[in-house]
């Protein structure tokens, strides 16, 4: 066993510095969670340094307040929760206000842990990058600090129009890679964000790929009758389109609810919108009129595998503007739940790459394409683009993926840029 490798099973102290995490449900927050406790289980010492639960619906809810410093022992972590700055309309530069908040608010704590924990490792998470320049002072204490990179916020926030300006955005994307060159190592969940990495000028030997990963033992396919189907007033033979998870700008939503409106005379279809996000009452409030249109609030654990089994199809729209900025982590529960699924994704990008063989594809923003496509397979049941979705979702088993995270983590070697399994899929 290499000597790196070896250290890891040894106790160590993990700081782990980001504005989301558990108990929030879905993102970055749920498997920032997952990371914490497994660390702990595996016998680490671990705090984190985070915000109140906000994400999805970027609200706090009781007993959490967004404006104190809090503290709880949650899975075996210590989890320190300092204030953010939030507000009902999370739109333009109250997506970088609410982030910049929290990391000024954090910032006094997150020095304190450094100076009195001594971390061996300190475990940054982006979003947000703003936490980067306080989270690298650990490598003056000895700490080997690493950053986990869920999303390429920067260059989100200008491709969905919430940051504009051309001078704006090359300071930002200068400092952006001036932060990113001083981790140790990055770890990402997607091969396109690992190139866009190395874009920005970071070592491809210091990048490693671990997918966002799905519990195979708990979403997997039901066959009883669906309780949602019964609560929706829906019936055996409806044919139900699901889309679950944020309802935000990247998401795309307006594609898939456009095409329930070019549908409306296919009594039999029913679309469902689970989730919450800053789009959800804008949403609502444009395509109210649809009546075959549902939507269901952010569903709690124990039924999210009831939920995955809902439908007759998945949808998975994207903005053609974030494409590969981000890979959706909700994409291994539709796989594992051995429904369909309809992806909007344009040749070239990852998510093209993985699904292509295997799930519907239809060209990113085109609301016609996916109306045909959804038309065509509630008519006629099959789909010839239809493959295994649950051999493609073992990508994304939890306990493979979890201890890939860890072996990066500790690991003092070029790390992996990609692995393929046998058959050649990407993991």
């Amino acid at each position: 066993m290499p000597q790196s490798i070896a250290k890891a099973q040894s106790r160590q102290k993990i700081l782990i510095y980001g504005e989301n995490y558990a108990p929030e449900k879905i993102g970055v927050g749920r498997f920032t969670g997952e990371i914490g406790a497994y660390l702990a289980d595996r016998g680490h010492a671990v705090t984190v340094i985070t915000a109140p639960p906000h994400y999805p619906g970027w609200r706090v809810a009781s007993p959490f307040r967004a404006g104190r410093y809090a503290s709880e022992v949650r899975d075996g972590v210590k989890v320190l929760r300092c204030p953010i700055a939030l507000r009902s309309d999370m739109r333009g530069v109250w997506r970088l206000i609410a982030p910049l908040s929290f990391a000024v608010s954090s910032a006094p704590v997150a020095l304190w842990q450094l100076i009195r924990f001594r971390p061996d490792l300190v475990l940054c998470i982006e979003p947000t990058l703003f936490v980067a320049p306080v989270g690298l002072l650990g490598r003056l204490l000895g700490a080997r600090v690493l950053l986990h990179v869920q999303d390429l916020e920067v260059d989100a926030a200008f491709a969905v129009g919430h940051l504009k300006g051309g001078f704006l955005k090359r300071f930002i994307l200068g400092a952006e890679s001036f932060l990113l060159r001083r981790f140790d190592a990055l770890v990402t969940i997607s091969k396109q964000m690992r190139k866009r990495l190395i874009d920005k000028g970071v070592e491809a030997g210091r990048i490693a790929i671990v997918r966002n990963w799905v519990d195979l033992t708990k979403i997997k396919p039901l066959a009883e009758p669906n309780g949602f189907r019964a609560e929706l007033g829906l019936t055996e033979s409806d044919f139900v389109v699901l889309y679950a998870g944020n309802i935000g700008v990247k998401q795309a939503l307006e594609v898939v609810l456009d095409a329930a409106r070019k549908l409306v005379d296919r009594p039999n279809i029913h679309f469902v919108i689970a989730g919450d996000g800053p789009e959800k009452e804008r949403l609502q409030r444009d395509y109210g009129d649809l009546k075959r249109l549902h939507f269901l609030p952010l569903q709690p654990e124990e039924r999210l595998c009831e939920l995955l089994n809902l439908p007759d199809l998945h949808v998975l729209p994207q903005s053609r503007g974030a494409a590969d900025l981000v890979l959706p982590s909700k994409l291994g529960g539709m796989l594992t739940s051995g429904k369909p699924v309809l992806a909007t994704a344009d040749p070239g990008t990852e998510l093209y790459d993985v699904l292509q063989g295997v799930s519907i594809l239809a060209p990113a923003g085109d609301s016609a394409a996916v109306a045909a496509e959804i038309d065509r397979l509630s008519a006629e049941g099959t789909h010839p683009a239809l493959g295994d979705g649950r051999r493609l979702a073992q990508l994304f088993a939890r306990d493979a993926c979890l201890e890939q995270f860890h072996e990066c983590l500790f690991s003092n070697e070029a790390l992996p840029s990609l692995v393929y399994s046998s058959d050649g899929i990407p993991r």
